[in-house]
């Protein structure tokens, strides 16, 4: 499996950045964001109780609008507004622009997020075809049909074939026997991951409609002799045991907290005693800050799943709650890296 020539994130942070304008909108014409944070400055809970928002839906709208440089949150986690939004975005100020920003209120998109925000429930929960990206008792999800399955699990391929043979690349395996991928999807993490060590073999834990195209793919990059395939529910039912690695690729940024925390503490009972568990995901400032383009693919995350961007410190807390200490941050590519962890 080849590296592209060219870095594509670029088009990645294209793609995402219409939640910018979203986001923006939402605050000012439709949450009043800055009118209540030019009264006092508040407490991010305060504040968002005063907007009717859940946890979720706060952080994601809170960290686009600290790394829009329109926010800042002090150490007791109180937020005020910066020099920038108070000049122009408090409602009656002398260079108020919030008028114009309100010219997309009732876009579609803009409507269809302020829903999602004040919902906290993604995009196709409530139709017939049901959600994108996520699978759950007491959801529709759009990876139960086949046709609808193959397109989304696709989709998602575009990027994994850019980054996957990065991440065989930057992290060494050669003393790994047995893959665990949770969530896996395509496997083409696992199958780049298998091109470059021989001595590996890798069970890819998913969905069955997933798991059929994931099947077709392993004939495809020559490593179907290697590879298992395992149906089921990544929550509910076992996991393979005794694995050398497990890798959690892109999966726990699909899912709120609780759900996170019950899947690491799974993963990590899966292990082998000196075995590694590995988190690929992109990561959020500890401040929940930004980056910009983090934030913006957070937004993305939130309105298509239960799930948001999380920072290193967040994944951190999780691991060593299940005994696992964590490593530095492996880059791989599209702002992508990888937590390592092992037992002590």
């Amino acid at each position: 499996m080849q590296k592209p020539s060219l870095d594509p994130t670029v088009i990645f942070e294209l793609f995402r950045g219409a939640h910018a304008t979203e986001l923006l909108t939402a605050a000012v014409a439709h949450f009043n964001v800055f009118g209540q944070l030019a009264e006092r400055p508040q407490s991010g809970d305060g504040l968002r109780k005063k907007l009717g928002l859940e946890a979720r839906p706060s952080v994601v709208l809170f960290t686009a609008l600290k790394s829009f440089g329109l926010l800042v949150e002090d150490q007791d986690g109180v937020l005020s507004l910066t020099d920038l939004a108070r000049d122009h975005l408090v409602p009656g100020s002398e260079f108020d622009v919030g008028n114009y920003v309100g010219l997309a209120a009732q876009s579609p998109n803009v409507l269809d997020m302020v829903e999602r925000l004040k919902t906290n429930s993604p995009a196709g929960a409530d139709s017939e075809s049901g959600a994108a990206f996520i699978y759950h008792d007491g959801i529709s999800s759009a990876m139960e049909a086949e046709e609808s399955a193959r397109h989304f699990t696709m989709a998602l391929a575009g990027r994994a074939k850019n980054v996957a043979p990065v991440l065989a690349e930057n992290v060494p395996m050669e003393d790994a026997e047995l893959l665990v991928d949770v969530g896996g999807g395509t496997g083409i993490y696992s199958f780049a991951l298998l091109q470059k060590n021989p001595k590996l073999r890798a069970v890819i834990v998913d969905r069955p409609e997933v798991l059929r195209i994931a099947q077709e793919l392993a004939v495809e990059y020559g490593v179907a002799d290697r590879a298992e395939f395992f149906p089921g529910d990544m929550f509910t039912d076992p996991l393979p045991t005794d694995a050398d690695v497990v890798l959690l690729s892109n999966i726990l940024h699909d899912w709120d907290v609780p759900e996170c925390r019950q899947l690491v503490q799974r993963c990590a009972d899966s292990l082998a005693p000196d075995g590694r568990l590995l988190i690929h995901d992109v990561f959020l400032n500890d401040k929940l800050d930004g980056p910009l383009p983090i934030a913006l693919y957070s937004a993305s995350l939130f309105y298509f799943t239960e799930g948001r961007a999380y920072s290193a410190a967040e994944y951190r807390s999780w691991l060593a709650e299940v005994g696992l200490v964590s490593g530095e941050i492996i880059p791989t590519l599209i702002h992508c890296g990888v937590v390592p962890a092992a037992r002590r």
